[in-house]
């Protein structure tokens, strides 16, 4: 039964990560979009027909994005999506932990491929009205709440807690795997017909939800598999903040001790209770700040790249992709490294740390070459994302497995929620902010970036004294 087990939790983990990979493929495309509904027509020919002014440069625009308010526009665009999706994210987890995780996914990928879809139609159905963009958004917000808590809490319900960080940083590439394939299927059709943009990834989503449906196995027990042991014996003095196998994130409640198996129908956690696990709190507010740096890059760089760099819009948007392969390359990192130490808010910490310089170097020497703007896109990739995938993967996993939760695995959904929750504020609230200050400079928007930066840094400052207490301690006992 071992190499089944291991058969059929290969399985999950892969098909959890094409899931998300498609829930972010599906978000990226209006990012690519973006600076071919506004644009400078002044180098193109006019139709025969067209009514436009002589002097009108934006004539080729989309209609309503065709003004001197288009970077207003678009932000709204963004924050209509951002901000029903944060809202949603606090409800989705209740609701994933009482509803099957592969109904429930099945159902949000088909709706959110239909709201992708519907998107794009607007190219082909000739719509100019803003509203009908920020109501599709809003729709879309909505239903992809269903996908983080959901594949959080199945891949937690398959994997202990041994090299979780590790495992769960490849695993977590999902969301940089999905934000290059989306903006290299959008850039095919972002200077023909952008609608296809929209719609292709759309329909890819919906297939998903479709193979999500008749294949995903949401618990080892499904399958006649024990389900796997979340804590080992070294847990039983976490009352002790000194003692090296302490974690930081626990309390004198959670001394009590641990069930190794699950109840397949354990009794769901409520938010509060949720609220009241040791280290939730903080590395939720560490994630807003997290996020809003990420999404901002998600939703803008293309665009700013477009408008700095002086790049074409595919070129832009596939130059863009970059850093999300240093995305990818920082939450593997970001895992070895917290697994090898047992320091999950020292390792978040530091790359916040390193963040902020490079961002800043990014904004004033990235755009001097090709070379340079490459590598620094990269590393900039790596220290932004880094502590951001690893919060949102194996911190949440570890946090909704908690020994005070004494083997209730269902409070993953709720765990992963509250702190992917708190994070979608600050990535409802980074775009935005960008789309405000980008009229006045992109300086200014790359100094709040380095701000939020620093801010996620220091709301980790009591878990990272934690940590550094347990290691001296251990290190203490291993001379003796």
């Amino acid at each position: 039964m071992p190499g089944f087990f291991c058969r059929f939790r290969g399985f999950t983990l892969l098909l959890t990560f094409l899931i998300y990979t498609c829930y972010h493929m599906s978000r990226k495309p209006i990012s690519i979009v973006k600076s071919r509904l506004h644009q400078n027509c002044s180098e193109l020919i006019k139709p025969i027909n067209d009514t436009h002014s002589l002097n009108d440069t934006s004539w080729c625009s989309w209609s309503p994005f065709d003004k001197d308010d288009y970077k207003e526009l678009l932000g709204a665009v963004d924050n209509a999506f951002l901000v029903a999706y944060a809202i949603g994210m606090f409800i989705s987890g209740i609701f994933g932990e009482r509803l099957p995780l592969r109904y429930y996914l099945s159902a949000g990928m088909l709706l959110s491929g239909l709201f992708t879809s519907l998107f794009g139609l607007g190219y082909f159905w000739n719509i100019h009205v803003l509203w009908y963009f920020v109501l599709i958004q809003i729709c879309n917000g909505l239903v992809q709440t269903t996908g983080w808590p959901s594949v959080v809490a199945c891949v937690g319900n398959w994997f202990g807690k041994g090299k979780r960080g590790f495992i769960m940083g490849i695993w977590n590439s999902h969301t940089s795997v999905g934000n290059i394939l989306g903006s290299l299927i959008a850039g095919i059709w972002v200077n023909q017909e952008w609608g296809l943009s929209f719609i292709v990834p759309g329909v890819i989503t919906a297939i998903m939800g479709i193979i999500t449906f008749l294949f995903l196995i949401e618990y080892p027990e499904d399958v006649d598999c024990a389900p796997p042991q979340h804590h080992d014996g070294s847990d039983k003095d976490q009352d002790n903040p000194e003692d090296p196998e302490n974690s930081p994130y626990t309390n004198r409640e959670s001394s009590q001790e641990t069930m190794t198996s699950c109840s397949k129908e354990p009794v769901a956690i409520s938010f509060l209770g949720a609220l009241k696990i040791p280290g939730v709190i903080e590395f939720s507010f560490c994630l807003l700040f997290a996020k809003l740096v990420s999404y901002t890059f998600l939703y803008w760089l293309p665009l700013y790249i477009f408008n700095v760099a002086h790049f074409g819009a595919k070129e832009a948007g596939d130059l863009s992709t970059l850093f999300d392969v240093g995305g990818i390359i920082g939450g593997i990192m970001a895992g070895l490294i917290s697994d090898y130490t047992n320091g999950r808010a020292t390792t978040c910490c530091i790359m916040l740390i390193l963040a902020a310089p490079m961002m800043f170097l990014y904004n004033y020497i990235g755009q001097n070459g090709i070379v340079s703007s490459i590598v620094m896109l990269i590393i900039c990739g790596m220290l932004v994302n880094g502590p951001y995938a690893l919060i949102t993967t194996a911190v949440s996993a570890d946090l909704g497995t908690h020994k005070s939760l004494k083997g209730n695995a269902k409070a993953l959904s709720t765990v992963s929620a509250i702190i992917d929750g708190t994070g979608s504020i600050g990535a409802a609230l980074g775009p935005l902010l960008a789309g405000l200050i980008s009229p006045t400079g992109w300086n200014n928007v790359f100094y709040m970036l380095i701000s939020a930066d620093i801010l996620a840094c220091l709301l980790l400052c009591r878990l990272v004294y934690k940590e550094i207490l347990a290691w001296k301690s251990s290190l203490s006992k291993g001379r003796g």
